[in-house]
């Protein structure tokens, strides 16, 4: 079962999460129009929405899948797979 999550970003609205970056980063879209992507890091204080260009967040979509390959984590990456498939081409 594939759990979505969403974020309200106070300007652009809805935003859906691509992908985990890193533990405490993740990697966000606009949901409509998948054109606007953002780094939202989690902190104690709150969100901090960092905007990334459409080039950066697919190289961070890339780096997320390398490290899912090297761990081994065949149905995780399978599903962000997919995502990349749908968001980048």
């Amino acid at each position: 079962m594939s759990t979505e999550t969403y974020l309200n970003h106070p300007t652009f609205g809805l935003l859906y999460r691509v992908c985990l970056v890193e533990e405490s980063q993740e990697l966000f879209a606009t949901l409509y129009a998948q054109r606007l992507f953002f780094l939202v890091t989690h902190t104690p204080a709150g969100f901090q929405f960092d905007p990334v260009s459409r080039t950066d967040a697919r190289v961070l979509l890339e780096n997320r899948l390398r490290n899912l390959r090297r761990q081994g984590l065949s149905t995780e990456y399978e599903q962000l797979q997919k995502v990349h498939r749908q968001t980048f081409q």
